[in-house]
């Protein structure tokens, strides 16, 4: 891929200097990327198939980067997810990765076990963060979140780091439309979801789809049947979990706290 990017710029008769000055990157890694040191963004590989005239060379890369950037039974997930007309999880340990500050990333990255090198560690949050671009692509799926209210006190990076992610939380909430959030209270008796968290998507072709991650390996529900069940288990979180307005005074009660 370095090799490619570089190829198509001297070609466009483009230094590195002036090549990053056009993609408004740095000089350092526009050279990165070319000494394959860092994996391109999708971004980056798009507009520099524009500005490098590469005629879709380049463009035609960004699935093959995503092979790079997450594990193999994830790649196929990030793909849907790009054109998914729903996206909902239930998260019982962390926020959700569309939801997640850089600090807040970077923070659990870091606490990881076993431990990424500190490359590792930049390459995995440049990785997520890219992915939220499905929140505010146009038209944008409906999103939903049930998330632990253990979740909000767990100082993951330190009280500074977990106070500006629950104010990210709150300006999400307030921004976009076609989001829901909702906290699942600690004492709350009656309980739909012990068994562990899960991600849940509708396609575009109207397909329903688990994705689920445990200490043991991860899966793919797909079976129609499984993942029906799993809406419907999903459904019933939701309807034990705060509302959304009230999850919001508790956000901003915690936040308040830190």
């Amino acid at each position: 891929m370095g090799d490619l990017i570089r190829i198509h710029r001297v070609r466009a008769g483009l230094t590195q200097r002036d090549a990053s000055e056009k993609l408004l990157v740095s000089e350092s890694l526009m050279g990165a990327y070319e000494r394959a040191e860092r994996i391109p963004t999708m971004d980056f590989l798009r507009d520099a198939d524009q500005a490098f005239d590469a005629r879709g060379a380049l463009k035609a890369c960004v699935e093959l980067m995503d092979e790079e950037k997450y594990p193999p039974k994830y790649v196929d997930w990030v793909r849907l997810q790009r054109l998914a007309r729903v996206i909902s999880a239930y998260e019982t340990m962390l926020i959700p990765g569309l939801l997640q500050t850089k600090a807040y990333a970077h923070a659990l990255y870091v606490s990881r076990v076993p431990a990424y090198t500190e490359e590792e560690i930049a390459r995995h949050v440049e990785a997520r963060l890219e992915r939220q671009a499905v929140l505010t692509r146009m038209p944008p799926p409906r999103v939903g979140f049930v998330v632990e209210e253990s979740v909000l006190e767990r100082t993951t990076g330190g009280a500074e780091v977990l106070k500006e992610q629950l104010r990210h939380l709150l300006e999400c909430m307030r921004t976009m439309n076609h989001l829901t959030l909702q906290v699942m209270p600690t004492r709350r008796h009656t309980h739909a979801g012990l068994m562990g968290p899960m991600q849940l998507m509708g396609t575009a072709e109207g397909r329903n789809l688990v994705y689920e991650e445990g200490q043991g390996g991860d899966r793919l529900i797909s079976k129609p049947e499984q993942a029906t069940d799993l809406f419907d288990l999903f459904g019933t979180l939701r309807a034990q979990a705060l509302t959304p307005w009230e999850s919001a005074e508790l956000i901003e009660r915690k936040a308040a706290q830190l």
